[in-house]
């Protein structure tokens, strides 16, 4: 499970904050599992062809705002510039299950469109105690929504609890038209602020996809 977790680190100034996908990897309760197998091999065929099974929001992912929104757009309506930005990181040193409140965030005047809530939980992904991230309260996604932030990334399952039937915060952002990224890691070895771009595939009009998260 530690192989899921890794940092890679690209170049001095550049960080791979990117889960990767392979058989088994964690997802959120209910959602499909991953597989990657052979499909075909050099031996036999010549070449090597990998078959790729999973679902839109495995491992580092973005969510679309149509991802809880009827109507709300999909990832075809998003544009790389939304993903690609400088980002403030939060350091948050949390209990299990615990709700992050507005008063926790202990931020003053506006913050930059992608804000980042580093946790350090992405060390726990891959056991059970994953599930038990902590996670924001709504007043605290209205205060960042109200200070200017319009892409939350986070380094849990999700900015809600996990799971749970109050989606308070993806009401928030994704109902205000803004845009999700969960399971990144490494945010820890970041400083209070980086460059940033999650980079997802190319699906066309779904709710989300991995992405390719980058900071530098």
């Amino acid at each position: 499970m530690a192989g899921y977790c890794r940092c890679v680190t690209l170049s001095s100034d550049m960080r791979d904050l990117t889960h990767t996908i392979v058989t088994g990897l964690p997802v959120y309760p209910g959602d499909p599992a991953v597989s990657v197998t052979d499909a075909c091999t050099i031996g036999d065929d010549g070449a090597a062809v990998s078959h790729v099974s999973f679902g839109s929001h495995t491992g580092t992912h973005v969510d679309a705002p149509s991802h809880t929104v009827a109507g709300g757009r999909t990832l075809a309506e998003v544009s790389l510039e939304e993903l690609v930005g400088d980002a403030l990181i939060l350091r948050i040193d949390a209990a299990p299950r615990q709700k992050i409140t507005a008063v926790d965030l202990d931020i003053e005047g506006s913050v930059p469109r992608i804000v980042a809530l580093a946790t350090g939980w992405d060390r726990y992904f891959g056991t059970p105690e994953y599930l038990e991230h902590p996670f924001l309260s709504r007043d605290a996604a209205e205060l960042l929504w109200e200070r200017g932030m319009r892409v939350l990334a986070v380094d849990t399952f999700s900015p809600d609890a996990t799971p749970t039937s109050d989606f308070a915060v993806h009401e928030v952002v994704l109902g205000g038209d803004g845009l999700i990224v969960e399971n990144l890691t490494g945010l820890t070895g970041l400083g209070p602020s980086a460059r940033m771009a999650f980079y997802p595939l190319k699906l066309g009009a779904v709710d989300g996809a991995p992405v390719r998260a980058i900071a530098h």
